[in-house]
């Protein structure tokens, strides 16, 4: 792997880690372009700890903010705390669905999900969810001290369905969140601090992936420097959504997971099973 490859690679994972338009499927595509095939989940797991690393301290304060109140409330039983309390009980509620969930839904469909096919009707799905909850849903009125444990465990349901490559992780928890009733700034934290144990777990999973012969594949300086540009481009994504979504609409995704769709159908063998 060339630097400028892996400063493109560490570009792509950093933009679209959190836009509901799919990293794994743009770290496949770019994989594709360059010729490359990763052992395991190696690569993407390491630039995902730079996107956890990201997303962990742009949220500081809202996760210093769950973390007092949740132990706060276990010893001291303050009814201040509660609403933090809960609100981290549905945090681990829904990564818990999303982890059990996952790893039993890709264990059983392994390469069946991994084909140019099923990655482009996965995001042509993405778009057209991201339409429905922008023309014709209403943002509700929940927030993290009125939300329940019904509207957690429908959004780790929702977010397991990021087992397919091709639907967003993030899109799925802001789709669903907004289903459930929760206005559209708790819809976005939520979804964040949700990424954090789920991408947390992965990389427990994927460790064993990564092996010297990986290391030796794309070069230290390379995995350096695209972990330094992945990290940079996680700030940067995460502060222009949260900025876009005050003002856009979600529409513009869709469009764009249409487009990607097209190109993953026309464009790549259909034959091909992706390495993901």
């Amino acid at each position: 792997m060339s630097l400028i490859e892996a400063i493109i690679f560490g570009i792509v994972q950093g933009i679209t880690e959190f836009l509901p338009i799919s990293s794994t499927a743009h770290i496949v595509i770019t994989q594709l372009v360059f010729g490359y095939s990763f052992p395991g989940l190696s690569f993407e797991i390491f630039l995902h700890i730079a996107s956890v690393l990201a997303v962990t301290i742009y949220f500081w304060k809202d996760l210093q903010k769950v973390f007092v109140g949740f132990f706060r409330f276990i010893s001291r039983r303050s009814s201040s705390d509660k609403p933090m309390f809960f609100f981290g009980i549905y945090i681990l509620t829904a990564t818990f669905i999303t982890g059990i969930l996952g790893f039993f839904l890709s264990d059983f469909m392994g390469d069946a999900i991994k084909t140019p096919g099923i990655i482009a009707a996965a995001l042509t799905l993405t778009g057209f969810a991201l339409i429905f909850i922008e023309r014709f849903h209403r943002t509700g009125p929940k927030t993290e001290a009125t939300m329940t444990a019904k509207d957690s465990v429908i959004i780790g349901l929702g977010q397991t369905l990021a087992v397919f490559p091709g639907i967003s992780r993030s899109g799925a928890t802001l789709v669903v969140s907004l289903l459930c009733g929760l206005n559209r700034e708790t819809a976005v934290r939520y979804s964040f601090l949700l990424a954090i144990p789920v991408i947390l777990g992965s990389t427990v999973l994927g460790v064993r992936d990564f092996t010297p012969e990986m290391v030796e594949y794309i070069g230290v300086l390379n995995l350096i420097v695209s972990f330094i540009i992945t990290f940079i481009f996680s700030i940067l994504g995460i502060i222009w959504l949260i900025d876009f979504l005050k003002k856009s609409k979600l529409i513009y995704f869709a469009i764009y997971c249409f487009a990607l769709a097209a190109f993953v159908l026309f464009y790549i063998d259909p034959n091909t099973v992706m390495d993901i």
